[in-house]
């Protein structure tokens, strides 16, 4: 990407408002995860300050410091909500950015052994991805997660499983094109070896579907860590998430609809700015629409 490309690029993030909006609302979700231990009025970790005399406190803005200030409430254990909704986005970040890394590394490996080297390893990195498929992803998670046992690090190994056939199957077919091209002839003539052709000529031309197919999968992974979560599979309980919140909330749903409200919106806001970036980035580099990125 060349320095004209740049500036072109920047040109047309601030005349989008589509990708204006996905990036800000992404970065506030990062910077209010990060500062979640500065923003909280309560530490939701700390079991001292929940009170069940606390519990279901409509959302107030009027109530002095001397009293915990529940801003959006209280849930059903006296957990102040906006603490908990803070510190569930940084569970809800962790385990989406982490397992997408993973199943990116992964699935790109994998991807530009089969695409590069072909025949009998490619066939089978295929099948097996083919046999994965096979299965609802969400109920491969489900089967995992039941079997390993709940927990924030099974979690992100279970999603990075799951997810790394995108990647093998989006790289290999850039591999089967680009190794094709001169400029990997010319490489190999050089008496360049076949590692360095796949990482210094043939990996960085592939990188861009995977930030886009990161950015997106990142999203995805976020509702699948809520919706396990929800079913009592994904983080534990003593660790604030969203799903767990929802769970929790819809015991209480028909005496008071709070507690549902704001996990829900907080999940759905933070998705939609990421598919909205995502959605921005793979338009913008598209080679289709940005050929001389």
């Amino acid at each position: 990407m060349n320095r004209a490309a740049i500036t072109e690029f920047w040109v047309e993030f601030r005349e989008s408002r589509i990708g204006l909006l996905g990036a800000g609302l992404t970065l506030g979700c990062l910077l209010a995860a990060l500062g979640a231990p500065l923003l909280s009025p309560q530490n939701p970790y700390d079991l001292t300050q929940l009170a069940l005399q606390n519990s279901h406190v409509p959302p107030t803005l009027f109530q002095r410091w001397a009293y915990e200030p529940f801003i959006l409430g209280s849930d059903g254990q006296g957990r102040c909500m906006l603490s908990a909704i803070l510190y569930g986005m940084q569970i809800s970040l962790l385990v989406g950015v982490v397992s997408t890394a993973l199943a990116a590394v992964t699935g790109t490996g994998l991807g530009l052994v089969a695409g590069y080297v072909g025949g009998r390893t490619d066939a089978l990195i295929m099948r097996l991805a083919d046999i994965q498929l096979s299965f609802p992803s969400t109920f491969l998670a489900i089967a995992l997660v039941a079997g390993l046992g709940p927990s924030i690090g099974n979690l992100i190994i279970v999603l990075a499983l799951t997810g790394w056939v995108e990647y093998a199957r989006v790289v290999r077919s850039q591999v089967l094109s680009l190794k094709e091209q001169e400029l990997v002839d010319a490489a190999r003539a050089l008496g360049a070896s076949e590692r360095r052709v796949l990482v210094r000529h043939i990996l960085p031309q592939t990188l861009t579907p995977i930030i886009v197919l990161a950015t997106i999968q990142s999203a995805r992974f976020m509702l699948q860590e809520a919706g396990l979560s929800f079913l009592g599979l994904g983080v534990p309980p003593q660790h604030p998430s969203w799903g767990g919140m929802l769970n929790e909330a819809q015991k209480s749903i028909f005496e008071t609809w709070l507690p549902a409200l704001f996990p829900g919106l907080a999940l759905s806001g933070t998705v939609l700015s990421l598919n909205l970036f995502g959605d921005w980035l793979a338009e913008m580099l598209d080679p289709r629409v940005r050929k001389q990125l």
